[in-house]
Formats: C-alpha cells, structure tokens, sequence
C-alpha cells in the first residue's frame, strides 16, 4: 500500500478521512514510474458527489485499459482539510498513488455546473499550478477542461491550456499519442499545445483573440494560429454500443450522492424543450443496444456489490426497448434483493406498472415536470406536455396507491404573465382535485404535493439563449405571487410550495453566457474566499458583487439585456451540429407560442444528422 499523503493525525481531525485515502474496491493500481503519460481526472466538488459522476468512470476505464497510461483521481478537498493543506504547505494529491498532481502530465476537470469555478481555481491552487494558463512553465501538467459548461468555456479561458469539446471516448488517445510524439521529438508544451488544436473537438484559448464592439458584445474572435480552426466541432460517439464502458466502476468506501450502479441507456432526447441545453447538444438521439445493457448491468452489479441499479437518460420512457429491458432487470434484480431507480420517466400505464414492481410497498413519490403552470407556457417552451396528461397521470398514480407527488416548475421564462405564475398554483390544486375525486374509502389519507419552482437561466445552444433573465425583485415577486395563490386553493392543507435561491440562480446566468472578461471577476471571488458556490449554506453573493464592482462590469448586461438575432456570442465559435438558423427558428416559434414536434414524429431539420448515426437515421435501416 502507497504511503498515504495525510498523516493520521491530519485524518483523524477530519470530516470523512475515507475521502481521501484511496484503494477503494475497483480502483487501478499502477507503478507510475512504468507507464508514458499519468493523467489525473478530477471532479472539481467533494468526493461523494464527484464519485457520482459516470463521466469520469467512463474515462478512468478507458483511459487505463491502455498500458502506457494511469488515469488517477482528484477531489476538491472540503473546507476543513483546505484550511489544513494551505496552513501545512501540503500540496493536493491523487486519490490512487497519493503523489501531488503537479508531477502528472495532465490535469483533466470535468466542468458540470457554472457554481463549481472557483473550486476549479481551488485545485489549480492548491496543487501550486499556476491558476492562469499564461504562466505555467514546461514542470506543470497541461491543464484540459471537458464536461457540459465546454459549450461555452470562455469564462473560465485565462485558466485552461485546452478544452476538448464533446464526448470523451472519441479523441482522448488521440491526444495522449500526440503528446507522447511531442516528448519524444522534444517538443515544448508550446508546440503539444499549437498541435493539440488540429485535434478534431479540441479548443486552445490562447490561440484566439477576442474583439469587442463599443457596447461590449464580440466584433469577432479569430484564430492567431493556422493550426486553430475557426470552428471547433464537437466531438460525437455515434455507436454507444461498440464503445467502452466500465463494468467495473469504482466503488467509494462512504456513501456516495448516488450509492448506485448507473447504467445509460441512450445519450440525447428526442423531446426538444427549448429551454433544454442537453437536449441540444448531446443530439442526436443514440440509443445502447439492449443485450449490451444486459450484460454490463449483470457485470456491474456482480463486480461492484451495489443494492441499486438506475437507468440514466435524458427521457428513459423514449428508449425503444425499455419494456425488454426494464422487465429483464426487475427478474435479476428480485434475484439479487436489488433495487431499480427509473428516473425520467414519462407516466403511463407501462410506466406505473413497472414502478409497483420496483418500488417498497409504502410507496415513494411520484415526480411530475410539467415545467410551466399554462399550458401557453409549456407550449413556448416546447414541453410537448397537455394538462390532460399530467392530470390524466396523476390520477393512474392514485389510483396505483402513490399519494405523494412532486411537481417542478420554472419561474422567469420569457414572455410569462402572472395568469401563467398563478397557474402553478391552479395545476397543482387540480392534482390535488384528482385525487380527492376517489372515494374515501378508497384513499389512503390526505395526499401531499410539493411543488417546487427553480428561476429559468438561458443557456448557450438553446432556442432560449436570446431571452433576457428577470432580476432578482422580480424572481422574488414571482415567487410570492405563487405562494400567495396556492394559500387561496381549495387544497391548500395538501399543497407545499418551495423555491430555489435567486441569487445563485443570477449569477449562474452570467457565467453561463458570459465572456473572457469574466475570467479575472472569477479569480478575484476566489481570492476573496468564495469557494463551494453550489452549496447554499457557503455560497457568499456580497462577495462575487464586489468583484464585479472591482472590475467594472455591469452584471445586467449578461442577465437582463435583450440579445438581437445577429449578435456573436462567445460560444459561436463551437458547432455542436444543431446550427444556429435552426434555433433561431425555434426561439421565434417560442415568442409565437407554436409548438414543434419530436424528432421520432417529424425531422425538424435542426443539423445534428451530420453525425451520419442516431434517431436522424431509424427509418433509413
């Protein structure tokens, strides 16, 4: 066993020790002096919610299948063994071989919210990486960001050497065998880095330069290199079948965020709510063959000991053969005393059915996201959701015994009134309706419905990146109008209303459209002590304001301003493709309330058939 990098009097004065110890069950063990390249995969957040990730297992499997290469993990270290580390003079560490992360040759962060940037700026710190790009030497590791915030990576540029855009299985050995060449012909990182941006989804920051109107919007950002293309096209694994996935992941020895085997069924959706940015960028619709998901759920759960298995989709309910497989996994599962999580369902019959299998007798909840109180809201935002089908479902989960429902709405989509608010309160009272339309003697006690409203943030790659944000008096405003209505319900007593906090959701939609002039802001709130921004309890929004004072930038212009059709935005320069003429034709459908349908019922031309697989294909077999 590898010499642990805590002494064990630093472990025992700690929050959860096992954190960061390493030798879990699965985990790789290499002799690092014996392989090319080491290359340290790190979850910028605590480990039980990085340890969550199937992302990182994928290319922690992959990227050790080959000989030449160790794949380690990083966690960001919790506030208390931060404070340690800085006081001590104790560098941060991979999980594997406990050696300092500045000795690797990379340092990959997988990026999954805009709220974790600054325990980005955390781990470069702590590893005594230089946080900017700029100022690292040939001694430090390159530095490669991946992950969905990729899709508009400019916030964080000043930070990362590269970014590779898309899906991981594609291009990575690629890049290990290109930087491989690079030391042996005794290249510098500066030349690793010029070749790196001729790799198909791989984007240089300091290979662009950015150019800006008066008023602040892009006038152009341009290549300073002829290896960097104008256009970096993301990267798609078209066969999700004939690719690696772990059938022996990782298995943490305290509880993880999700305590499970997770097996992903297809990658993208079919449903094209406008809203969505998965929904646009993980197109198209890829789905796993079914005997290849009954292999590696019996291989996972036999190789990991787990006493839950969960299907992940975007929208499970449209896989193809989730009936042959759902019906396989409950006959092993019964077998085994494990339990089946379905999330992302649609509910029906199929769905209800299946759902009485798997879950304990007293029932959990059942979750509905209609996303919008109107149905003229659902219909802006394409839900492809009536009320007949919520309450329709609603009543089938009654009837079933469920008497539990949880409903997620959104407040601040563009073009909302307050008839449409007030309908979050009206659908979530003709739920309520629907059940104490049973007879009494047929029910099982008072239902209970939590309805819970997050503030709409546009995303990059979505119809909506157009629409202005509100500003935090009106999300508030919003909020209480909700809650004022659903005291007025005839079901009141049965119905709980709860929103998320507005300030994290306002600063989330700067960063999500923000530009490189952001970078410094971010640094700045890092070095002011913000850190752990996704945990409310830790999240200091006094401070990230000051650093925007500090650097004099306005922060409506990033939320509330309205965006013209022709404007650049900092993430024009990636074609995911999905093109821009076609979502600019989905947003003025938005503004006319017209609603488009999905991809198995009509092609809608939105560009993703470029890939030459997937849904754009089924009929062509």
């Amino acid at each position: 066993m590898n010499t642990l990098a805590l002494s064990h009097e630093i472990l025992m004065s700690i929050e959860k020790p096992a954190r960061y110890i390493g030798h879990e069950i699965n985990s790789v063990r290499k002799d690092p002096t014996k392989v090319d390249v080491r290359f340290a995969m790190c979850f910028p957040d605590v480990y039980e919610i990085g340890m969550s990730h199937l992302g990182i297992q994928i290319i922690y499997d992959m990227l050790n299948r080959r000989d030449d290469v160790f794949c380690e993990r990083v966690y960001s270290p919790w506030l208390d063994l931060d404070a340690i580390m800085r006081e001590k003079g104790i560098p941060l560490f991979a999980l594997e071989s406990q050696t300092p992360v500045k000795e690797f040759d990379f340092l990959g962060i997988t990026i999954q919210y805009e709220m974790c940037y600054t325990n980005i700026l955390q781990i470069l710190d702590l590893s005594g990486i230089p946080i900017c790009a700029k100022d690292r030497t040939e001694s430090d590791p390159i530095v490669i960001g991946g992950g969905p915030c990729t899709y508009n990576p400019e916030p964080l540029a000043d930070f990362f050497d590269l970014f590779y855009i898309g899906e991981g299985e594609t291009e990575y050995y690629h890049l290990i065998d290109l930087y491989k060449k690079n030391q042996r012909d005794g290249g510098s990182r500066k030349d690793f880095l010029e070749k790196a941006a001729a790799v198909p989804g791989m984007y240089v920051p300091s290979l662009y330069d950015v150019l800006y109107h008066p008023d602040g919007t892009i006038m152009e950002m341009r290549p300073n290199h002829p290896n960097a293309p104008e256009k970096v096209r993301r990267q798609v694994v078209v066969d999700v079948t004939d690719t690696f996935y772990p059938e022996a992941p990782v298995v943490p020895y305290i509880k993880a965020t999700q305590d499970r085997v997770v097996l992903e069924i297809q990658r993208g959706c079919i449903r094209g709510c406008r809203f969505c940015q998965a929904g646009q960028v993980y197109r198209p619709v890829r789905e796993r063959d079914v005997e290849m998901l009954k292999s590696c759920a019996a291989a996972m759960l036999a190789n990991t000991g787990h006493e839950e298995i969960s299907l992940s989709s975007l929208s499970s309910s449209d896989y193809s053969s989730l009936k042959e497989l759902t019906y396989y996994l409950i006959d092993v599962c019964r077998e085994k005393r494990v339990n089946i999580s379905l999330p992302s369902l649609r509910i029906d019959a199929f769905s209800l059915d299946v759902m009485s299998k798997v879950q304990d007798v007293r029932k959990g909840s059942m979750t509905f996201a209609p996303e919008a109180g109107s149905q003229r809201m659902r219909d802006v935002i394409n839900k492809g959701l009536t009320e007949e089908d919520i309450l329709n479902g609603a009543m089938e989960a009654f009837r079933g015994g469920w008497q539990k429902v949880k409903l997620y709405f959104m407040l601040g989509l563009p073009g909302e009134t307050e008839e449409d608010i007030r309908g979050i309160a009206y659908l979530s009272d003709a739920i309520a309706r629907q059940y104490y339309s049973i007879p009494k003697e047929q029910r099982n006690g008072r239902c209970a419905i939590t309805a819970s409203a997050s503030f709409f943030v546009p995303k990059p790659f979505t119809p909506l990146q157009w629409a202005p944000m509100s500003d935090y008096k009106t999300y508030m405003d919003k909020a209480h109008i909700v809650n004022d209505c659903m005291k007025e319900q005839l079901n009141r007593k049965s119905i709980r209303f709860q929103w998320h906090d507005a300030k994290t959701t306002i600063l989330e939609g700067v960063l999500a459209r923000g530009d490189r002039r952001l970078c410094r802001v971010i640094y700045d709130a890092y070095r002011a002590g913000c850190l752990y921004d996704a945990w409310t309890e830790y999240f200091d929004y006094d401070k990230w304001m000051r650093a925007f004072d500090a650097n004099g930038i306005d922060i409506s212009f990033y939320t509330t301003r309205k965006r013209e059709l022709d404007e650049r935005f900092p993430w024009d320069f990636i074609d995911i493709g999905v093109t821009k003429q076609f979502l600019q034709r989905e947003w003025k459908r938005s503004l006319a309330g017209e609603t488009t349908p999905n991809c198995r019922a009509q092609c809608s031309g939105c560009g993703a058939s470029v890939y030459g697989g997937g849904v754009c294909y089924e009929s062509k077999d």
